[in-house]
């Protein structure tokens, strides 16, 4: 099998507003979720369906209720029956590893246009009963009911929150907020740095949808007749905190309370910080307003050879110059975008300080200041410079935005392609995230007008 040279462009995309956990969108289940992004993109981007190759998809917590997602929201669609189509489950950077997958399609000539994307449906995240159907009270439905009021007596069956499941790495048994933790104490990083960080998220967020940046990308929600949501949710729960900014340290911390102090975290994590010991005035850090909130959205975008795209009249916004992905300690897990841009960079003949743009994942104040110091100390990469200068997340993150997880990477990407749009002298820009596990991703763009 050979690989072909062919440009790989970005022709638009769109997406849903994003919802926060338990509100507008929690009636929407994950496949009809990432149908209505496909097909606001298809809309968007005027792509005629019987050319689409193939649909892959992001999607964190996939369940057996649509096997393969992709392919359900392909054919609800209306794609060819013909197409590909792959759900790819890899965190928080599943549709950044969409948008690659299909970059490698069509690299390696097996089509010409996809559609890459990803969705979440946290609202709709279940309740698990955990046991082998070994046990008499699990061997079928009609047992489980018969046994429902007796059935956690069991000390082999358990029930488990799948979002708490999720978000805790199997390998080191650290949650997510754990390790925003751990970056915090490893580096130094402030909880009024946090705050400050997270306070200026929900600012030019709010600022960016004043102007009009979301309305070119952001598709609202209409379902069974009525608009459910036309945007973001999240940042306009939380408008106090800009007008208020005091409110953000008056937020408790989630690792320094009267039942889990913060000599209780370095008992139990102190082992993954370098050797850095508990000292008596050490005080908790992250709170839940300087982390990303719950959501639920979904997004995509096409893909596709430049020669397909011009042939077919689609637009053309960018060019995929290149992407990389890089693994780390699943403890320090939210440093790894620091690690995947050099990568990405290396691969697409573009210098870090080139570029113009730049789209960072939010999951905690913590972990992009931990970005930012990483950046700087190994690789001389002067991340916080350019979120000073307003190149980085100008209009905002994943703070105040929220992350609805198989769908962030493509967000990222929508975001980037608009800001790039926008800025007069744009041409470069990147994404980056990190991800569950330890794994960082990134993309590289160069703008097309």
């Amino acid at each position: 099998m050979k690989a072909h040279s062919k440009t790989i462009v970005i022709c638009g995309g769109a997406r849903t507003p994003v919802g926060h956990i338990s509100r507008s969108l929690a009636d929407i289940d994950a496949p009809n979720l990432m149908q209505l992004a496909v097909e606001a993109a298809i809309e968007k981007t005027r792509l005629p369906k019987d050319a689409v190759d193939g649909l892959f998809a992001g999607w964190v917590a996939q369940d057996i209720v649509a096997p393969n997602l992709a392919r359900v929201a392909s054919l609800r669609c209306g794609f060819p029956e013909k197409a590909h189509a792959m759900t790819m489950q890899c965190n928080c950077i599943s549709s950044v590893e969409a948008v690659a997958m299909a970059g490698r399609a069509i690299l390696c000539g097996e089509g010409d246009v996809y559609v890459a994307g990803g969705v979440e449906s946290m609202s709709r995240m279940p309740y698990e009963i955990v046991g082998s159907r070994a046990e008499k009270e699990l061997r079928s439905m009609a047992t489980l009911k018969a046994n429902w009021a007796t059935l956690l007596d069991r000390e082999t069956i358990t029930v488990h929150d799948s979002i708490e499941q999720g978000l805790t790495d199997p390998t080191r048994g650290i949650n997510m907020a754990a390790t925003a933790e751990i970056c915090a104490q490893m580096h130094g990083i402030s909880r009024p740095a946090q705050d400050e960080y997270a306070h200026q998220s929900f600012k030019r967020t709010l600022d960016a949808w004043a102007r009009g940046f979301y309305a070119s990308h952001v598709a609202a929600v209409q379902w069974k007749g009525q608009t459910l949501l036309d945007k973001d949710e999240y940042p306009f729960l939380r408008e106090d905190l800009v007008a208020k900014p005091q409110k953000f340290a008056k937020a408790p911390t989630l690792f320094d309370g009267s039942s889990y102090t913060i000599r209780d975290f370095y008992r139990d994590f102190g082992s993954r910080m370098d050797g850095k010991a508990y000292a008596e005035g050490v005080r908790g850090t992250v709170s839940l307003f300087n982390s990303c909130g719950r959501s639920d959205g979904a997004a995509a975008v096409v893909v596709a050879s430049e020669d397909r795209a011009k042939s077919l009249g689609l637009p053309i916004l960018a060019e995929i110059r290149g992407w990389g992905f890089y693994g780390n300690d699943p403890a320090y897990m939210g440093v790894s975008p620091a690690l995947a841009a050099p990568l990405a960079l290396e691969r697409s003949g573009i210098a870090f300080s080139d570029l113009d743009q730049i789209e960072l994942h939010e999951p905690f104040a913590a972990t992009v200041l931990g970005v930012f110091k990483l950046g700087k100390e190994r690789f001389g990469h002067d991340w916080e410079g350019k979120y000073r200068d307003g190149a980085l997340n100008p209009n905002g993150g994943s703070i105040a935005l929220g992350h609805p997880l198989g769908a962030t990477g493509a967000r990222l990407l929508l975001n980037l392609l608009h800001a790039l749009r926008e800025n007069p002298k744009g041409r470069f820009g990147m994404l980056a995230a990190c991800a569950g596990g330890g794994i960082g991703g990134a993309l590289a763009i160069e703008r097309r007008d």
